[in-house]
C-alpha cells in the first residue's frame, strides 16, 4: 500500500470495541455515517487527503450503516467496500467481524502442476444452493481426483439467483449463499480434505443494478467501453484510488478468507494504457503478500485475446499470471466432435488445430480469424504447459448457448469419454464443469433476478441478440424465469447408476492415471507430439519424460477409421481404452500391445480413446 493508506477500506472492527471506519469519496465535501440501528445516529467523517473519509467510533459487530453524502437525504448509500449487505443490494451495509476457528495451519497451498479444478456455481449445486452444502460434497470430488474447487462469483448481487458477474459490492459475500462465515467454513473444509478453493473475480465491470460507486468517486471511465457497460477508471485521474480498491479486495479474499487461487473474469475487458498496468501491479502485490503468508497462492487470467503476455512475467514485458483459460483448445475440440460451424466456431473444426492447441497452447497465433474479421494472437509455442488451463466444457461454453446445452445433449455417450480423454492427456491444467464428470443432463442456463422492469426487459433482449450469430432463432428461456434456475440445478442421483457411473468411473480413472504417469504429469511442452489424420478424424498423442512415454490414439469422428503411424523402438503396453466394458463401452479390437517393429496400422472404432505406456528404466 502507498504511504498514509495503512487503513482498510470499509468498516474494520477493533478488539477495543471501536470500529475503523475508511471510504473513498472524492465527489464530496463532506461524509456522514449513518447508524440505522435503533435508535438512529448520524456522525460526521473526518477529511482526509486524496478524496478519503475516516471515522473511528464505538460501535458493535452487527450494527447496519449507510454513508450520507454530502448531508443529502437522497444520498444515503451502502458501503462501496460493504463486507455484507443482509437486505440485498439497495439496503444497509452490515459490520463483520472478521474471526473464525480457523483449523487449516499447516496448509501451504499446491503446487500449480497439481490443480485439477471443478467449477462450481453455488446456486445450482446442490438444491440448498449454500456453501455448506457443498462441504458434504467434497468427500466425493476428492475421491474423484480433484484437487481444487472453483467458484463462480461470490459478490453481493441483485435478488436470489444470478451468475454472480452482475455483483455490484465486490467485498460482500452473497447473503443467500451463507454470507461470509458461510464461504469461511467451505474454505476450511475443503483445506482439511487438502482441496484448494479458487475464486472467480470481477475487476472489469460492476453490474447495473444496485450499483452505486459511481456517486462516491471515478471508478468509472467514459474513455472505454465493455460489453457490459462502464469500463473501470485503471488509468485516468484518481485511478489510483481505483486500483487500491481492487487490490484491497484481491488481498481481503486472499488473507481474510484463505482463498488459494483467483480467477480474474475477462481481463481483456480492462483497458489500461498506464507505464505501469494494473495487473502486473495486482501480480507483484498478490505474489508479495504470499510469501509473506507462507503459502502458494496463484493469479489465473480469463483472456479472450490469445495474448501471451498475459502468462509472461513482467520482466518479460508480460503481466505475470500463473495460468490463463485457452479457449482454443475448448472450441477446437467442441467444433471437431460437434461439427458446429457457426458463431466463433467458425474458425474451428479441424484435427490439426485440437493438435495445434494440444503442443502450443492457443490454435490461432497470428491467422486471419473468420469470425473477428482481423488476425488473431500471438505466439505460444514454448509456453509451459502450466500456464494454460483446458476444458471441454465451463459456464461460459455452456451457459451462453441459447438453451444452455451441455455436451451431453449434444454428443453420445462415448464422445464424451473421447473429450475426456483428450483434455487429460493434454500437458495443460484441467478444469471439469460441476457434473460433466458424470454426464448431467440438466442445462446450464442463464438466469438473474432483477426487481427493475426496464433491466429484465433489456436482459431479454440481449440474450436473444446474442444468439444471432449462432442461427438460434427460437425464443430464449427467459432469464428472470425462476424456473430457467431451477432446471439448472444438479441432479446427484444421476452419477449413481448406469452410463453416468460408467462415465464418473472414467473420469476418475483418467485422473489417477494422469497422476502416476510422470510423462502425463509433465507440463513440458518440448516432450509432446500430436499427429493429426484429418481426412479420418484422428488424432495421435506422443508424450514421454524421462524414460516414460505414453501414446494416446483417438478417434474424434462417429466412422471407423484405418490410420497409421511409427511407433519408436519401443513397446508399449495398452493401459487404457474408453471402449472397454468397465466404462461401458462395447469393446475395442485395438491391439494390447504396440511392438516395436516401426510403422503401425490400427482399425479405430467410432469415438474411442486409448492410452498406451512404455517405460525403460535404462537411461535414454
Amino acid at each position: 500500500m502507498k504511504p498514509g493508506m495503512r487503513d482498510i477500506l470499509g468498516a474494520t472492527p477493533l478488539s477495543t470495541g471501536e470500529c475503523l471506519f475508511l471510504v473513498w469519496a472524492p465527489h464530496w465535501e463532506n461524509v456522514n455515517l449513518r447508524l440505522v440501528n435503533s435508535p438512529q445516529e448520524t456522525m460526521p467523517m473526518q477529511g482526509l487527503p486524496r478524496g478519503y473519509f475516516r471515522l473511528l467510533t464505538r460501535c458493535a459487530t452487527g450494527c447496519r450503516y449507510l454513508y450520507d453524502l454530502g448531508g443529502d437525504e437522497q444520498k444515503l448509500r451502502p458501503d462501496p467496500a460493504s463486507r455484507c449487505q443482509p437486505e440485498g443490494v439497495h439496503g444497509p451495509s452490515q459490520i463483520v467481524s472478521d474471526n473464525f476457528d480457523w483449523e487449516d495451519g499447516e496448509w501451504g497451498g499446491l503446487d500449480k502442476r497439481e490443480l485439477v479444478f471443478y467449477e462450481i456455481h453455488v446456486g445450482t449445486f446442490t438444491p440448498r444452493g449454500t456453501f455448506d452444502a457443498i462441504i458434504s460434497r467434497l468427500p466425493e470430488l476428492k475421491d474423484l481426483g480433484i484437487t481444487a474447487i472453483e467458484l463462480m462469483p461470490v459478490g453481493q448481487f441483485p435478488g436470489q439467483r444470478n451468475w454472480g458477474y452482475d455483483g455490484v459490492f465486490p467485498f460482500a459475500v452473497q447473503s443467500s449463499y451463507g454470507g461470509p462465515q458461510g464461504l469461511k467454513r467451505l474454505v476450511n473444509a475443503c483445506h482439511k480434505n487438502h482441496i484448494c478453493v479458487a475464486l472467480d473475480v470481477v475487476y472489469n465491470h460492476l453490474g447495473p443494478e444496485g450499483n452505486y460507486l459511481a456517486d462516491f468517486g471515478p471508478y468509472f471511465t467514459d474513455r472505454y467501453r465493455t460489453p457490459w457497460g462502464q469500463a473501470l477508471n485503471f488509468d485516468g485521474e484518481w485511478s489510483d484510488e481505483v486500483r487500491r480498491y481492487f487490490i484491497e479486495n484481491a488481498l481481503y479474499w486472499i488473507q481474510d478468507f484463505h482463498i488459494d487461487v483467483l480467477r480474474l473474469d475477462a481481463v481483456h475487458a480492462i483497458v489500461d494504457t498506464s507505464a505501469r498496468p494494473f495487473l502486473r501491479e495486482l501480480n507483484s502485490v498478490i505474489d508479495s503478500a504470499a510469501a509473506a503468508l507462507g503459502r502458494q497462492v496463484h493469479l489465473i487470467a480469463e483472456c479472450d485475446r490469445n495474448d501471451i503476455r498475459t502468462v509472461h512475467p513482467a520482466d518479460k514485458g508480460g503481466y505475470g499470471f500463473a495460468a490463463q483459460w485457452n479457449d482454443d483448445f475448448h472450441h477446437a475440440v467442441h467444433a471437431v466432435l460437434t461439427n458446429e460451424m457457426y458463431g466463433y466456431y467458425q474458425d474451428f473444426g479441424k484435427v490439426s488445430q485440437v493438435a495445434r492447441a494440444m503442443t502450443s497452447g492457443y490454435v490461432y497465433q497470428g491467422e486471419y480469424s473468420n469470425y473477428r474479421l482481423r488476425s488473431h494472437g500471438s505466439e505460444s509455442k514454448g509456453v509451459g504447459g502450466d500456464h494454460f488451463v483446458v476444458f471441454t466444457q465451463n459456464h461460459d461454453q455452456i451457459g451462453n448457448r441459447m438453451n444452455g446445452e451441455r455436451l451431453a445433449g449434444l454428443v453420445d455417450f462415448e464422445a464424451l469419454k473421447v473429450a475426456a480423454g483428450v483434455m487429460l492427456v493434454s500437458p495443460f491444467l484441467s478444469l471439469i464443469f460441476m457434473g460433466e464428470e458424470y454426464g448431467e443432463t440438466a442445462p446450464f442456463q442463464y438466469f438473474v433476478s432483477h426487481g427493475d422492469t426496464d433491466l429484465i426487459n433489456a436482459v431479454r433482449r440481449g440474450r436473444k441478440n446474442e444468439f444471432q450469430a449462432f442461427r438460434w432463432d427460437a425464443e430464449p428461456p427467459d432469464p428472470q424465469d425462476e424456473a430457467t434456475f431451477r432446471r439448472s440445478q444438479l441432479n446427484w442421483e444421476l452419477q449413481k447408476d448406469g452410463w453416468h457411473r460408467q462415465l464418473r468411473n472414467f473420469y476418475g480413472e483418467l485422473l489417477r492415471t494422469r497422476k502416476r504417469l510422470r510423462a502425463l504429469g509433465s507440463g513440458d511442452m518440448a516432450c509432446i507430439e500430436a499427429t493429426p489424420f484429418e481426412q479420418e478424424k484422428a488424432l495421435m498423442v506422443r508424450r514421454w519424460c524421462g524414460g516414460e512415454e505414453i501414446f494416446a490414439i483417438v478417434n474424434l469422428s462417429e466412422k471407423a477409421a484405418q490410420i497409421g503411424f511409427s511407433v519408436p523402438q519401443r513397446n508399449y503396453i495398452r493401459i487404457l481404452t474408453s471402449r472397454d466394458a468397465r466404462w461401458g463401452g462395447p469393446g475395442s479390437c485395438l491391439p494390447e500391445c504396440l511392438p516395436a517393429c516401426g510403422t503401425q496400422r490400427v482399425d479405430l472404432e467410432p469415438y474411442s480413446f486409448a492410452l498406451y505406456h512404455s517405460e525403460d528404466r535404462g537411461n535414454r
